[in-house]
């Protein structure tokens, strides 16, 4: 058995998604950005993905944008933000991801912005009390906050921040990478002028995803060259990822109850499995929380060993694919920057188990049981 548990750097693809996708590989060859049939053809299936996606988060059409994937949506977001509607003062925590916070420094260090970061407690709570405070003192700011961190799995009341910066007039950007096609988005009872997408987090393909952009929002864009996507993104559109990324994030708000019941069921059994067989287990953050965490993320602490920095090169050679953190940076447990700003021991190594509705329990048995007998043999014979 090989066990996969690294879904919150990618999922596998849907077979259905592929089945969706292999018209556009194969036969439908038109630049959708030619006047000729094919050209229209491929323009068409362009177009009603865009329309299946906003009906998903209850958007306009006109405010989907596809992009290469959460990353880009984040830049554009950002970088358009500070530099299309003269905000000077950006807001984000030291948990964001790195294709948040590295522009907003990028920002910072060229002057173009004021950067101010969110205090938050021990287990990643951000302090909601100080964003009120920060943007009471800089008016038209920009807010940056996920929705749910991919590393520890905390989840973030984006509601209730919206509604923060929506009385003090802010933009509010969230990273919604990791809860898109697991939780419901509706932008109609939100107040967030953009959120983002990435299609291989929700079992859809690599290399897409997609910003929405409130509309009446308007930014400069960041990529220039050519007029597609509305004049907001240029070059020509990565049409059978965007078939794909529409068809997988349907089937993912189709059976998302389902979906997420079953997946917590294999966190649970995670959570159980481990606290009995490996001695002063803990786990980061809230991930351990049901109420206050990614169903989908569960972030281990184990105690020190000898093993440690060999922990996932072990799991890896006992077939079980984890990680330590963000697969966006080295994989290294001990680099990880949102176990640094907790606070977390160093010398405590992390494993990051995050799960799919591909998984089943027997791989969760499995996986659990390799990590046991590598950390604590003794207790794996018991």
């Amino acid at each position: 058995m090989h066990a996969y548990f690294d879904n919150a750097a990618t999922t596998p693809l849907d077979p259905e998604v592929l089945d969706a996708m292999l018209p556009y590989l194969r036969e439908h060859h038109g630049n959708p950005s030619s006047l000729h049939g094919p050209g229209r053809q491929v323009r068409s299936a362009i177009e009603v993905a865009r329309k299946t996606v906003a009906q998903l988060v209850n958007a306009a059409p006109s405010e989907i944008t596809f992009t290469s994937g959460g990353t880009e949506a984040d830049n554009y977001a950002i970088f358009g933000s500070v530099r299309s509607l003269g905000l000077r003062h950006a807001i984000t925590s030291p948990l964001e991801h790195h294709a948040v916070l590295h522009p907003m420094q990028v920002l910072a260090k060229n002057g173009e912005t004021e950067l101010s970061y969110l205090r938050h407690d021990a287990q990643g709570r951000l302090d909601l009390a100080h964003l009120e405070e920060l943007l009471a003192t800089h008016p038209r700011t920009l807010v940056s906050l996920m929705h749910g961190n991919n590393e520890l799995g905390n989840l973030n009341d984006i509601k209730a921040i919206g509604e923060i910066c929506a009385r003090y007039n802010a933009i509010f950007h969230t990273d919604t990478v990791q809860t898109m096609g697991h939780y419901p988005h509706d932008v109609q009872q939100l107040t967030n002028h953009f959120l983002v997408g990435s299609a291989h987090k929700f079992h859809g393909p690599k290399g897409v995803g997609f910003l929405y952009r409130r509309g009446g929002v308007d930014v400069a864009p960041l990529i220039h060259g050519g007029s597609q996507e509305r004049n907001v993104r240029s070059g020509t559109e990565n049409v059978y990822g965007i078939v794909g990324l529409a068809k997988a994030l349907e089937i993912a708000c189709r059976d998302m109850a389902a979906h997420q019941q079953y997946i917590q069921g294999l966190k649970d059994r995670f959570i159980r499995q481990l606290q009995a067989g490996i001695e002063d287990v803990r786990f980061n953050g809230l991930s351990a929380e049901a109420d206050q965490s990614l169903y989908t993320v569960l972030s281990v602490s184990l105690p020190p060993s000898s093993i440690s920095e060999m922990l996932l090169f072990s799991l890896d050679i006992n077939k079980v694919a984890a990680s330590g953190g963000s697969a966006c940076t080295s994989g290294a447990q001990l680099g990880s920057h949102v176990l640094e700003a907790l606070g977390a021991d160093p010398e405590r190594p992390t494993v990051r188990l995050s799960m799919s509705r591909l998984n089943t329990m027997e791989e969760v048995d499995f996986a659990a049981a390799q990590l046991i007998k590598l950390y604590q043999p003794v207790a794996a014979k018991a």
